[in-house]
């Protein structure tokens, strides 16, 4: 698997977290109980970590062969 290849991958999981996080928020609203709203705001917090991962490392597999590219510094050594 190259890592253009690989960078695809990326993006789908990367639209597939973010539309659960979306999907948890919309339950969070009409979520009645305060513990359950409580659940579903840590549920989505760790979405959205894990969809901004996804997504930086999917722009980081697309140009990591690109000349001049400045990489996250978040994943370089």
């Amino acid at each position: 698997m190259t890592l253009l290849e690989l960078s695809v991958e990326y993006r789908s999981n990367a639209a597939a977290l973010r539309e659960r996080a979306l999907l948890l928020e919309r339950q969070q609203r009409e979520e009645p109980d305060e513990v359950q709203q409580l659940c579903l705001a840590e549920r989505i917090k760790l979405l959205r970590t894990m969809w901004r991962e996804a997504r930086d490392l999917a722009v980081l597999c697309e140009r990591y062969y690109e000349r001049g590219y400045r990489r996250n510094v978040k994943y370089t050594i």
